[in-house]
């Protein structure tokens, strides 16, 4: 057994401005590129202003989408359908409806802005099915399940501490590695859709206050403070022991090993443990 000093998170209610809401997730940004989508039941094309009906959608057909000039041209079939407005909102009108773009089904809406300078797309989703398609993404789904637990708590705490970070770009966060890696329903396993379940609305907070949760794949050993590698000062992210001296680093080494983590939980050690170790003197709450 790993002997290491374990800090006990306490839970507590926490309101936040991001709970329940949708989280606007960046797929593409200011694309040039003639983009795929389509639903999986049937569906519609509206404005996202109004509401209103533009286009209804067939299920399972594949249509094209690309921005010319202050007109979104959609195609299918061979037939062309010119939009005059800057953003529709793509979404199924059936239960249990998804979205596809970008090779992957996602649950929620596809939100299209057509710019001057391209086509962004969002997909806009509720936290819970969002940090569900993280999960997997960010750390194998094989992994033991209270290494999902911490990666889910992780994951969330991220999102809601940086909501509206892409605010510029007309989302939150982007759906790689210069955020999080998010690849939607495509990605989910059972397993870590129950590591989201088991721990919904947890977040991390230092004082009142959700924390960054950064993260990363191996420490080769010791992990670093943010101070030391970025310059900022974050006060629970302190040197410690990663449990992964037999691995290479592998990311900015600030937070949590998500080796570390992995080794820690075969070893015994529940989620809340390896994530007190990871990030020092925070509290466990609950957003709703």
């Amino acid at each position: 057994m790993i002997l290491i000093r374990i800090l006990l998170l306490i839970i507590i209610c926490f309101c936040s401005s991001l709970s329940a809401s949708a989280i606007k997730i960046g797929l593409y940004t200011n694309s040039e590129d003639t983009i795929y989508f389509g639903v999986s039941k049937s569906g519609v094309i509206a404005d996202a202003e109004t509401g209103d009906y533009i286009l209804l959608l067939n299920p399972m057909k594949p249509y094209k989408m690309k921005g010319k000039g202050e007109y979104l041209q959609i195609s299918v079939d061979g037939k062309d359908y010119w939009i005059k407005n800057q953003k529709i909102i793509i979404k199924s009108t059936q239960e249990k409806g998804l979205v596809y773009t970008k090779k992957k089904w996602y649950k929620g809406e596809l939100v299209a802005l057509n710019t001057n300078e391209g086509l962004t797309v969002i997909n806009e989703i509720d936290l819970e099915n969002y940090v569900k398609g993280v999960v997997p993404a960010e750390m194998p789904p094989a992994w033991n399940l209270e290494a999902h637990k911490a990666q889910a708590i992780a994951a969330r705490s991220y999102a809601v501490s940086n909501a509206g970070k892409r605010g510029k770009l007309g989302y939150d966060l982007k759906d790689n590695d210069e955020d999080q890696v998010y690849k939607g329903l495509s990605a989910e396993t059972l397993q870590t859709n129950h590591a989201v379940d088991a721990t919904k609305g947890q977040v991390l907070v230092y004082n009142d206050k959700v924390i960054r949760a950064y993260y990363h794949a191996s420490s080769g050993g010791s992990t670093l403070s943010a101070k030391d590698v970025w310059g900022m000062d974050l006060p629970y992210t302190v040197p410690v022991r990663s449990f992964d001296e037999n691995l290479p680093c592998r990311g900015h080494r600030v937070g949590m090993s998500q080796n570390g983590a992995n080794i820690l939980a075969k070893e015994g050690y529940n989620a809340y443990q390896i994530l007190g170790y990871f990030y020092r003197n925070v509290m466990l709450r609950t957003l709703y």
